[in-house]
């Protein structure tokens, strides 16, 4: 009987041990799952503007292509996320410490609306209405120096225009050394306004020339 009492006695106590111990993983497995659910990536929290709206953001847009592929550069070298003028906010603008905005030249010879790109009704519909004034922003834009060496990178001169119009103080001139068109809206007293880049002709370069420049910018105290 001794013995009986005694098997009994132990598989009552082992039996409270399990249930004990699954509770203890239920608690630990819940707590886990909720500390899963409230952590959120860093990269997919900073899709829009790299870190928040008290950061540096990349606008864009592009009809071939290029402009992106440029965007990509730049974005990559600074760590800011690059994103396209059309799905853009007021707030996204506004919010933006300081905006790096890029464009391609479609319309040669055009005065104005010259990307082809929803920068053309960006720029006269939605940007008269924001509030820059001594906003930073620094500017970089695509064309084709050989086969349109008399337009190139005309767009980014119209960026230029219409953010310094608004306030803006642009940053990251750079130099015409080493390419080969023949005029360009996009100068202002010998240098180009921002960056330049050629993908049809001088692609091999772009990447190294965006690098440089986001390094020029820092130095510049533009982020």
């Amino acid at each position: 009987m001794k013995h009986a009492l005694f098997s009994q006695t132990s598989i009552v106590q082992a039996t409270k041990s399990i249930k004990i111990k699954m509770k203890l993983t239920a608690t630990l497995i819940l707590s886990a799952a909720l500390s899963a659910s409230a952590w959120v990536s860093p990269k997919l929290s900073n899709s829009r503007l790299g870190t928040s709206l008290d950061a540096a953001s990349i606008w864009y847009s592009t009809s071939t292509g290029n402009t992106e592929t440029i965007a990509g550069y730049i974005a990559d070298a600074s760590g800011a996320a690059a994103n396209d003028i059309g799905d853009a906010s007021n707030d996204e603008i506004t919010g933006s410490d300081c905006l790096i905005v890029g464009a391609p030249t479609w319309h040669t010879g055009a005065d104005e609306q010259r990307s082809g790109t929803s920068w053309d009704d960006w720029l006269y519909d939605t940007l008269p209405s924001l509030e820059l004034e001594g906003k930073k922003v620094a500017i970089f834009g695509c064309g084709d120096q050989e086969s349109y060496a008399d337009y190139y990178c005309d767009a980014a001169g119209e960026l230029y225009d219409q953010f310094t119009a608004k306030g803006c103080k642009v940053y990251g001139l750079t130099s015409t050394d080493g390419y080969n068109h023949a005029d360009s809206k996009a100068q202002r007293d010998g240098k180009f306004i921002g960056l330049m880049c050629d993908e049809d002709n001088q692609y091999d370069m772009s990447e190294d020339r965006a690098k440089a420049w986001i390094a020029q910018l820092k130095d510049e105290g533009f982020f």
